[in-house]
């Protein structure tokens, strides 16, 4: 059995300009982001989020790998994990989609 971590899967849904998202995402909100106590790992998705259908409707995705569930709950309870909540409110008005789970590889 392999590792046990905490994954919080954030998916955003195609904004209305999208140059003005990923300009805020890569410039402001990831670095606010990447002080979160805890954060082991942050992977975004590059190109476009397809389904075997087709197009999604979604823009990004973002993975934010975390010790444990706990972990997560302490981190976005610090002051660092508060004001990048905030910051999602600033580059988008659609709310994005957020999972939180263990994972573990098999």
């Amino acid at each position: 059995m392999g590792e046990t971590m905490a994954r919080l899967l954030v998916i955003y849904k195609t904004p209305k300009d999208a140059a003005a998202f990923d300009k805020h995402y890569f410039s402001s909100h990831i670095p606010l982001a990447k002080k979160i106590p805890g954060l082991r790992k942050y992977e975004v998705s590059q190109g476009p989020v397809a389904s075997p259908a087709g197009p999604s409707g979604f823009h990004l995705v973002a993975t934010l790998h975390f010790d444990d569930m706990a972990a997560i709950q302490k981190a976005f309870a610090s002051p660092e994990g508060q004001a990048t909540a905030a910051d999602v409110q600033s580059f988008t008005t659609d709310p994005p989609h957020i999972l939180l789970f263990d994972n573990r590889e098999v």
